[in-house]
């Protein structure tokens, strides 16, 4: 009689064992994976709803945050200092030859760069990096892929003054420019007199610069609700930036740059290429090979990228991200004999990428391209 029940109890549990089983495979494929469908669905809600970005502990960073169409931008252009600025920028007479502008490496058909792996300037003297663009400069904290400028008038005066860049003694700027009657009526304008000083130079300068902003991308009309605005492909490129490619340790926030800098292993030391980067400035070890964290803004205008222009292709830079980028680190050894060889940043690790995401994260990179205006020259020259 004892088997009987047990042997009853067995059927009437396997009865039941088999009765919820598929409801044990949904439970299983509950907790599995999200679809690609299922990423797609969770980004066309407000973006407090999307899923979290992976960001390294101590890693501090920024949400997306969407930017508006500059609607007083040519309310900007008309004001008095403004104009003196833009005249300034585009004046060759800035320079010790008079034949270089500020304009000559921040075109604006060019995205506010040159388009050169890196400025040619006095003389086609060639510089050691990469022109960085204008766009939403008033946004920056620090300026040079070296971060040696804390002001866009601090910043001024490198191109101006650097022998194989303007060559302009800056002391003797004011001077050359009083000789042209045309600018007494617009410093006057800028400033309530006439005097022509360098630092009113350099901070109509400033204020015409800060009047450079990207206009809205498709990523923008995303963020603030037209999800229609990117495609699928896009979508999942951003779902990846955001979480297995890492990029928001570094990329965050409305300009995707954290206005920090970071050694990412193109520092070649003690190669051909070599550039020391931040170190030149502060001579701390530690900095070593760092350069500053560019915005990814309208990137596909500000081409070739890096402090050294040396990559014109974005799944070239993605396999290169994908790699982690620790190829060239330091033995124990080596880092005893020589404390300034430096070390690849550790938030950059291999990614593993497959080539389906490694194409949508191009893709959504291409999404954050806006800007299609393209600022008209003043009239020169000036008497």
């Amino acid at each position: 009689m004892k088997n009987k029940i047990i042997i009853a109890f067995l059927l009437v549990s396997s009865f039941i064992l088999f009765s919820f089983m598929p409801s044990v495979k949904r439970d299983l494929e509950s907790i599995q994976d999200p679809t690609l469908e299922d990423i797609i669905k969770s980004y066309k809600n407000n973006i407090s709803l999307w899923p979290k970005p992976f960001i390294d502990e101590g890693v501090e960073w920024e949400e997306f945050s969407s930017i508006k169409r500059d609607t007083a931008f040519f309310t900007e252009q008309d004001k008095p200092a403004v104009i003196l600025g833009k005249m300034l920028f585009f004046d060759p007479k800035l320079s010790g030859s008079s034949q270089i502008s500020c304009s000559s490496c921040h075109d604006p058909e060019m995205g506010w760069t040159d388009r050169r792996k890196v400025s040619i300037g006095n003389n086609h003297l060639s510089g050691t990096r990469n022109t960085p663009t204008l766009y939403n400069i008033a946004s920056r904290t620090s300026f040079f892929w070296d971060g040696k400028a804390n002001s866009l008038e601090d910043q001024a005066n490198g191109p101006l003054s650097a022998f194989h860049e303007m060559d302009m003694d800056v002391s003797k700027l004011p001077q050359k420019l009083s000789q042209y009657a045309d600018y007494k009526p617009l410093f006057k304008a800028a400033f309530g007199d006439e005097k022509i000083t360098y630092d009113r130079i350099v901070g109509a300068l400033a204020v015409f610069q800060k009047t450079i902003k990207s206009q809205p991308s498709r990523f923008d009309r995303f963020i603030d609700g037209d999800y229609k605005a990117m495609t699928d492909q896009e979508i999942h490129g951003m779902h990846i930036f955001r979480t297995k490619a890492r990029c928001m340790n570094c990329h965050s926030g409305k300009f995707l740059t954290d206005e920090k800098f970071h050694n990412i292993g193109l520092t070649y030391y003690k190669r051909k290429f070599e550039d020391l980067g931040r170190y030149e400035i502060t001579k701390d070890p530690d900095d070593v090979g760092k350069f500053k964290t560019p915005m990814l803004r309208d990137l596909l205008n500000t081409r070739p990228w890096m402090h050294n222009g040396f990559f014109d292709d974005l799944e070239g830079i993605v396999n290169i991200y994908n790699s982690g980028m620790h190829m060239i680190d330091p033995t124990p050894e080596q880092k005893a004999a020589d404390p300034l060889y430096p070390y690849t940043d550790p938030l950059l690790q291999p990614l593993n990428l497959t080539p389906v995401e490694k194409k949508s994260l191009v893709a959504f990179l291409e999404a954050l391209n806006g800007s299609k205006f393209k600022m008209a020259r003043p009239d020169f020259p000036l008497k």
